[in-house]
């Protein structure tokens, strides 16, 4: 019990810190989650939905996930990485890490909507926040549910013979979709670029992580934890741009495009 008055300082502290930085609003003017879901720019969505299809955190887990299916390599990895367990030690700890890192995972979606600008009068703060966390909540919800359609369509069975809900990982999916929704809001948040990197750096490396954490548990081969990556940084990232209505992310994206007799890599700026 010594300790309580510590945790209730740093709680103090954590919770001053949020309330803090959410004071205010983005460069555009308006608040973090004030023009979310209405009114739709309808020409966002398509636009969207292409940038989150062709962005590298997409395509790279989905073609990974297609190459592990090639010359069994998803059973030899799967194979060694539950026959020594280099991270996590044993089964039952590498599946028990698995949820602990996923639940961190969605707990920080959490904690960077507070943390966001949303406007300076309580009112306009919390209709603000709410209209934002149905959007991020939509799209972990939407992310989930699709996970689940795949599983039953594709009845792939787990590397233990548990069930036949192998592909995709709903761990990797919903783990990398919290991660994305993460780093999207910490993009809205005033800090230097010195933090803001390694923060979404460290979601993307605890993503993977958990994802690894269900091929040493041999809950999902290594093609079930990348496909189900891909499939959740890609509806979270659309859901997300779509219907957030925020200022178009700015930066450097890469992207691949299929053309004939092969494809065609782009490196885009945007300022």
């Amino acid at each position: 019990m010594k300790g309580l008055p510590t945790v209730r300082f740093l709680y103090f502290l954590t919770i001053t810190f949020l309330f803090a930085t959410s004071c205010g609003t983005l460069s555009n003017g308006r608040g973090w989650g004030e023009d979310a879901i209405y009114p739709v720019q309808l020409e966002r969505i398509p636009k969207a939905a292409y940038h989150a299809l062709v962005d590298w955190q997409t395509w790279v887990p989905a073609a990974g996930a297609i190459l592990f299916r090639i010359n069994n390599y998803d059973q030899k990895v799967s194979d060694w990485a539950t026959e020594h367990k280099p991270l996590f030690g044993s089964s039952r700890g590498a599946e028990t890490a698995s949820d602990y890192i996923r639940a961190g995972l969605y707990t920080e979606v959490l904690a960077t909507v507070l943390a966001t600008p949303s406007g300076d009068s309580a009112e306009e703060w919390t209709y603000s926040k709410m209209k934002g966390l149905t959007v991020e909540g939509m799209a972990l919800g939407l992310t989930s549910a699709a996970t689940t359609w795949v599983k039953h369509s594709t009845d792939r069975t787990r590397p233990d013979g548990s069930d036949t809900n192998s592909f995709p990982s709903g761990h990797a999916s919903g783990a990398f979709g919290a991660a994305t929704l993460s780093n999207r809001n910490l993009d809205c948040i005033p800090m230097s670029y010195e933090t803001r990197i390694p923060l979404q750096a460290g979601n993307m490396v605890l993503a993977t992580a958990d994802a690894w954490a269900r091929i040493e548990a041999k809950k999902h081969f290594p093609s079930d934890v990348l496909a189900g990556a891909a499939l959740g940084h890609f509806l979270t990232a659309f859901i997300h741009d779509a219907f957030l209505g925020l200022p178009e992310r700015k930066g450097f994206a890469v992207s691949i495009t299929p053309a004939r007799g092969g494809a065609i890599g782009l490196l885009t700026f945007s300022y």
